[in-house]
Parts: C-alpha cells; sequence; structure tokens
C-alpha cells in the first residue's frame, strides 16, 4: 500500500472533498484507511454508570483508499507515490518533486 500509519492526506472525492488530516489506521485487507477528522459518522453511546444519559458521539469510519492522496513532505503537494529501489531498501517518492518520503 502506498499510504501508512501517520501520512498526511488529502480527500479527492466524496463528502469531505477537499479536507486533510493524519491517518490513524490502515486496513490492506480491506483498502480502506482511518483518517483523523474525516467521514464522521454519529455512534450511539449507552450510559456506563447509574444516573449517566447516553449520548451520540462522532467518530472517524473507514474511508476507502482510492479516495485520498498523499500530500509531499517536502513540497506540501497532493501527489501520486511511485517507489525507487536502491540495493535492498524500497523507498517512497514523491511524483510532484521526486523526492523521498
Amino acid at each position: 500500500m502506498k499510504i501508512k500509519k501517520n501520512d498526511k492526506v488529502k480527500i479527492i472525492t466524496g463528502k469531505d472533498q477537499g479536507k486533510s488530516g493524519k491517518v490513524l489506521r490502515v486496513y490492506p485487507e480491506d483498502r480502506k484507511i482511518l483518517v483523523e477528522g474525516i467521514n464522521l459518522v454519529k455512534k450511539h453511546v449507552r450510559p456506563r454508570r447509574e444516573g449517566e444519559r447516553g449520548q451520540r458521539v462522532e467518530v472517524p469510519a473507514k474511508l476507502d483508499i482510492s479516495n485520498a492522496m498523499l500530500i509531499c513532505t517536502k513540497c506540501g503537494k497532493d501527489t501520486r507515490v511511485g517507489f525507487r529501489v536502491l540495493g535492498e531498501n524500497k523507498t517512497r517518492i514523491c511524483k510532484q518533486c521526486n523526492s523521498e518520503i
């Protein structure tokens, strides 16, 4: 997968189009990611203790990886990701500025 945990991504389609956030978790088997503050859904939470009220909490939901684009740390642009192999090491590179991510 080209997007990893703690990467900064920009959403390119959907209800949160144009927003950006940090990747909290990656689900490679589903090809989905969890992004901080993006694709928020309301979850109903039961009261834990007696006398406490139940509430509705907004939590981020999974998002398809094709709807997000990586933001380069060097140039700050949203970019496609390429790979460069140097000996034993395989690194991700930015297609815009050709620098290592």
